[in-house]
């Protein structure tokens, strides 16, 4: 199907949903849980994720491409699970934000509402199929679907699954579209069309996101890549920041959120660089430092400019030494994709310094990188960490997915 009707169907779609009760909407996405774990559905899901991670393997993607689009009985389930979270969250829609009786008698309400046609352009990951069709229809927006050429086969199926568990309800099963085309030209065409996709959100690193930004003549919420920091203060606690940092390196280094650069302070390094650099190769991260690093750990080999600027998102990491808080501030600022970013301090100054000046979406005191999540927040799932600030800024989950409406309630009044 063209590009432009898959749009249009979706469009014309979000018109019903947006009118659809919470327990429709409800029922929509119980109907996906239970197709899902349906053993033929599971099957279809299974071979089709085989020929993905098959040619995957063949064109020489790594490690961490391979885990990334791998599909198995525990990430099923968990997909199934974020399905049902998502039924137990409430409805967003019309939701009453602000409330208020003017002068004249005029009763004005500002209410949540949803965005429309939300248009998404994801990288590998299959489960983004199910999450980012799940959020919309809570939020009660139709989705179109535009996933990577390396998951083709796996999303076609995921996609067809979802669109059949809802047309058998009867009800507007185009509010999950997908585009049956992986190319370029595809996701230019499926930007241009304003007047049938409300907003995009692209969903994978700072390329994909460059991309989207330089082609979408619709609004963007920017979903992407994480070039997260941690610094070590020189009063923090260092037996605890040692857990910390392994945490947020090594628990899963493929994720936006996982530490890809620490910083140390010149005051600790003596002390601290031995035992962190240890911790980290006893964990198999590679360590790359600056000259002022080799010269306290001499087996680190040296990082460049350039990997200062890289997020890895697998077990690597660079090392480097600052003064000051403030000296880490400005280098953070200067080379973070403004996604997460931590401090490890007792000085009470030193935390607020670095909580008011670091411009990113989620600033963590004595914590783990790795929280940045919508079901970490307790917000449920997400459609990703938006790294901009208008609209929506961190984890983008259902009400991230509204904006609003003023509904006015009068008795006849008019203006003079």
């Amino acid at each position: 199907m063209e590009v432009a009707v898959v749009c249009k169907r979706a469009k014309e779609a979000s018109y019903a949903i947006a009118g659809y009760t919470a327990e429709q909407k409800n029922g929509m996405l119980r109907a996906i849980a239970d197709a899902l774990c349906a053993p033929e559905n599971k099957q279809r899901m299974m071979s089709a994720n085989a020929v993905d991670v098959a040619a995957a393997r063949e064109n020489g993607k790594d490690a961490t491409f391979i885990d990334r689009l791998t599909l198995t009985d525990a990430r099923v389930a968990t997909m199934v699970e974020g399905v049902k979270q998502i039924i137990a969250l409430d409805d967003p829609v019309g939701e009453i934000v602000e409330e208020r009786t003017l002068s004249n008698g005029l009763d004005i309400k500002k209410v949540r509402a949803p965005l429309g046609v939300i248009g998404i352009i994801y990288e590998a990951r299959p489960n983004v199929t199910v999450d980012a069709a799940a959020l919309c229809i809570k939020s009660g927006n139709a989705v179109v679907l535009r996933g990577s050429k390396d998951a083709l086969n796996s999303n076609r199926v995921l996609y067809e699954i979802m669109h059949g568990a809802i047309a058998s309800l009867g009800l507007a099963a185009d509010v999950v579209s997908f585009i049956d085309d992986a190319s370029r030209e595809s996701s230019r065409i499926m930007l241009g069309l304003a007047d049938c996709i409300d907003v995009v959100i692209p969903r994978g690193g700072e390329g994909l996101k460059k991309f989207v930004l330089d082609n979408a003549a619709m609004p963007v919420i920017a979903s992407a890549g994480g070039n997260c920091h941690t610094y070590v203060e020189k009063t923090a606690d260092l037996n605890k920041a040692i857990p910390v940092i392994i945490n947020a390196k090594v628990q899963r280094p493929s994720t936006c959120n996982a530490l890809e650069h620490l910083i140390v302070d010149r005051a600790i390094a003596a002390e601290f660089l031995p035992a962190i650099c240890a911790a980290l190769k006893e964990n198999k991260v590679e360590i790359l430092g600056t000259e002022e690093v080799r010269a306290i750990v001499p087996d680190v080999e040296l990082a460049t400019e350039q990997d200062f600027y890289t997020e890895f998102l697998t077990y690597k990491i660079t090392i480097m030494l600052v003064d000051n808080v403030y000296e880490a501030v400005s280098f953070i600022n200067s080379h973070s994709t403004n996604h997460s970013e931590a401090i490890l301090s007792r000085d009470a100054e030193c935390l607020d310094y670095f909580a008011k000046n670091v411009d990113s979406a989620a600033v963590y005191l004595n914590a783990s990188t790795r929280f940045t999540d919508g079901f970490e927040f307790g917000l449920g799932a997400e459609m990703g960490i938006s790294t901009q600030k208008l609209h929506a800024r961190g984890p983008i989950a259902l009400k991230e997915l509204t904006s609003v409406k003023y509904v006015i309630t009068g008795d006849g009044q008019v203006r003079k």
